[in-house]
């Protein structure tokens, strides 16, 4: 169950190398979580990431987990939830892709979808309804301001990203009122591997302050978290200029 401040005591990661879920972790598990899952791939990362947390103090496990195989979530998903209650589990997994190269290959733009979006729709629908019969916990979903609007220098990644965003809020609202807290969260150009080498976007953020911002939504039991939150009028405003106008914006 949930501390008296609203934080997890025991944490499902799904996608369990990305940078932004383990300093999510790190912080969590410094408050109190202890008990974490990592699901993804196995690699030496994947155990690394294990190793880190259990040095912590958390009880660590692994469990293999591929965003593209969604006819095995059900069986990998229940038999971590069947260990006992899961008080969170944070979705993020994903991948950028290459805008110019999956211009050129539908096959690759497609995994970038499968993998940001349905892969997500399956996962996210089998841990909510495994949250729901417990009758407690937080789903919380990293989506992405370049789902707000397409933006031609990455209108596939943003895309899925979109679709995701719009699933998280109605599987929010399905679930509302049932226990379960469904949160999304938007953050901006994050500094990490996934964008090394990419020129930085303004209003730049790191996988720390995305982890803060998670821990102060799950507080505040959040629905939507920007971060940084001077995007939400950033973007609302890009969401409303005209397309003519926001063609010619070097976005």
């Amino acid at each position: 169950m949930k501390d008296a401040f609203g934080l997890p005591q025991s944490l499902l990661v799904l996608g369990g190398t990305s940078e932004i879920a383990l300093a999510t972790a790190r912080r969590l598990v410094v408050r109190r979580a202890r008990t974490v899952w990592l699901a993804g791939r196995p690699s030496p990362a994947l155990e690394s990431a294990a190793a880190e947390l259990r040095a912590l103090g958390a009880d660590v496990h692994t469990a293999a987990f591929d965003a593209l195989d969604p006819e095995s979530h059900e069986t990998v998903l229940g038999k971590i939830f069947a260990q006992g209650d899961i008080d969170m589990v944070l979705l993020a997994f994903g991948i950028l892709g290459d805008q110019a190269h999956d211009e050129r290959d539908p096959v690759a733009a497609v995994r970038v979808a499968q993998t940001n979006y349905t892969g997500a729709v399956s996962a996210g629908l089998v841990s909510a309804r495994a949250l729901q019969a417990q009758g407690h916990g937080s789903l919380v979903v990293l989506s992405s301001v370049a789902g707000e609007r397409a933006r031609r220098a990455n209108f596939i990644y943003g895309s899925s990203k979109a679709g995701l965003d719009t699933f998280t809020q109605g599987l929010g609202d399905a679930l509302h009122g049932t226990g379960v807290h469904v949160m999304v969260v938007r953050p901006g150009f994050v500094r990490s591997r996934m964008t090394a080498g990419l020129e930085e976007a303004p209003l730049a953020t790191t996988p720390e302050a995305v982890a803060t911002a998670i821990e102060l939504g799950l507080r505040r039991r959040s629905e939507a978290v920007w971060v940084p939150g001077a995007l939400r009028m950033v973007m609302s405003a890009l969401r409303h200029l005209p397309r003519g106008v926001f063609r010619r914006l070097s976005l």
